[in-house]
């Protein structure tokens, strides 16, 4: 019976590389067919800002940006530190959209796996935000140690 289920498994990948590969074939001949305007077959709206807005709808209905969102507007001691390294005032007008860009960003950040480099790309993009590009050691030393306790507790909240 095993080996039965595992024979039935096999020929489903088998069946579904097949109609893969045929999609290809056909994709490929369209090409050599019509050049270029092939790609009027597979997509709609060729000409429209679909590749500029590929993925505009999953960031902005991302529950982690929510959370990261959440957390850059509230009274917690980080998230104040944060806003005052910034130098924004959390009732001015402009400083929303600049915590909405920070928070876009954290996001993207959070996705980078491996720890060293997302602690340096969440140094580089606070570095950027605070327009802090004549930093000095102290200065650096103080970014160094924002960066890790947000990173500590965005960990804790996501």
């Amino acid at each position: 019976m095993a080996n039965q289920r595992e024979t039935n498994s096999y020929e489903n990948q088998v069946d579904e590389f097949t109609e893969a590969l045929a999609t290809a074939r056909k994709m490929q001949q369209d090409w050599l067919n019509y050049g270029l305007n092939f790609i009027h077959l597979y997509v709609e709206d060729v000409d429209g800002d679909w590749l500029e807005t590929w993925r505009n709808e999953e960031i902005l209905n991302s529950p982690l940006l929510d959370t990261i969102k959440e957390f850059l507007g509230s009274n917690d001691d980080v998230a104040v530190r944060i806003r005052q390294y910034l130098g924004e005032q959390s009732s001015v007008a402009g400083a929303s959209l600049a915590l909405f860009d920070l928070a876009v960003n954290l996001e993207e950040c959070w996705r980078i796996r491996e720890a060293h480099s997302r602690l340096s790309a969440v140094k580089n993009l606070l570095a950027l935000a605070g327009n802090r590009s004549d930093l000095d050691i102290n200065d650096d030393v103080e970014l160094w140690h924002l960066t890790n306790i947000l990173l500590a507790k965005l960990a804790e909240i996501l």
